[in-house]
């Protein structure tokens, strides 16, 4: 027997795999970092989580019929979409269907983290494409940097940290310029921006559209997201995608979520106008920052970026350094709650800036 204990090593592409923590701990304040709902779920939602039965959660999930349902909502098939464990197994599900060794993911940067850490298991490669310092969609450059190789093409849309956008008619063109790739356009913050190209599934055939519930409907945690692909497209992701990676809890869920439009439109306006709110706030602090269409603001802190956050948290404010993104040096991204919760927040952010200010430097 030999005297060192060895272990099984795990593929190459694991072992260089970047690893991602989300700063998830000591979230005991206005939570602000994570773009979520930053009130509640629809009281819709509600009454059905106080209907589910103890025996309701010994039987397997089924998709189906909710699958049919959210169909119907966005205007579909039942056989163009797939329900999924958030948009994040929509990603990953995604990339492992079509990526394979000398593929390219092609990325425009700065942008959501997983998606390179699902593409980094993969044996493809990943392009990135860098926005300038104005963090507008990259297009002209991602147009460019299309090649043979590339296989899908992930474009945020509003994107993050910054709130940028795509036009209906780039995302066109960069489909039509690459008819061999994948193009997906993940609409997260759809309900801030308002604008998508979901209706163009099956009419573009290279066209992949993903949908979250967790932010502007509020169900974060329970995790079901949408993947919405032309049905020759759908076939392979199916193959990939576990029937019952979506639990029941969020399968009951979902319909009633969906039926509440009112409380969907409510919410978006409500943060849309604490948005212009706290804009304003901004400016009158004079520290810059990026329009946005979604429910987060980026602004420019500088080098004292860390203790900005920090301060925040002190004053009961939690917000996201994005410091580490491309290009975003000294940058941190704010989430848009209610207006009288964006109040608290501009009242936090003036003192820790006064404090940064009066300590000599400037954000």
């Amino acid at each position: 027997m030999p005297d060192t204990q060895t272990i099984p090593e795990p593929r190459a592409r694991v072992r260089s795999m970047k690893e991602y923590h989300p700063p998830l701990g000591c979230r005991d304040a206005l939570r602000l970092d994570f773009n979520e709902n930053t009130v509640a779920c629809s009281p819709a939602v509600r009454n059905v989580l106080s209907r589910i039965a103890a025996g309701d959660l010994t039987r397997y999930p089924e998709r189906a019929p909710v699958e049919a349902k959210v169909a119907r909502h966005l205007g579909l098939v039942p056989e163009q979409i797939a329900l999924t464990n958030g948009v994040d197994e929509a990603i990953h599900v995604l990339f492992e269907a079509f990526l394979e060794a000398g593929d390219e993911l092609l990325l425009p940067v700065p942008t959501y983290t997983m998606y390179e850490v699902y593409a980094s298991a993969t044996d493809a490669s990943v392009v990135a494409v860098q926005a300038g310092d104005d963090l507008q969609f990259p297009f002209e450059r991602l147009l460019a940097a299309i090649t043979p190789r590339t296989k899908i093409i992930a474009i945020a849309n509003p994107n993050s940290p910054a709130g940028s956008v795509a036009s209906r008619e780039q995302i066109l063109a960069i489909a039509r310029r690459a008819p061999h790739a994948v193009i997906l356009v993940d609409e997260a913050y759809f309900h801030f921006h308002g604008e998508t190209v979901i209706d163009l599934i099956g009419i573009q055939p290279n066209l992949v559209v993903a949908r979250t519930f967790s932010k502007a409907y509020g169900l974060a945690g329970l995790r079901v997201g949408v993947l919405a692909a032309p049905v020759d497209l759908m076939q392979w992701i199916r193959r990939v995608l576990s029937p019952y990676s979506v639990n029941s809890v969020a399968l009951a869920c979902l319909p009633a979520a969906l039926d509440d439009d009112a409380y969907i439109t409510s919410y978006a306006t409500e943060v849309r106008a604490a948005r212009t709110q706290f804009e304003a706030t901004l400016d009158q602090a004079n520290i810059r920052w990026w329009p946005s269409a979604a429910n987060f603001v980026l602004v420019d802190i500088g080098p004292r970026h860390a203790d900005f956050v920090r301060r925040m948290h002190a004053a009961g404010v939690l917000v996201r350094d994005r410091s580490n993104d491309p290009g975003c040096d000294g940058r941190v991204r704010i989430t848009i709650g209610t207006r009288e919760q964006m109040r608290h927040a501009a009242s936090a952010l003036h003192q820790a800036i006064a404090a940064i200010r009066a300590e000599g430097d400037k954000p």
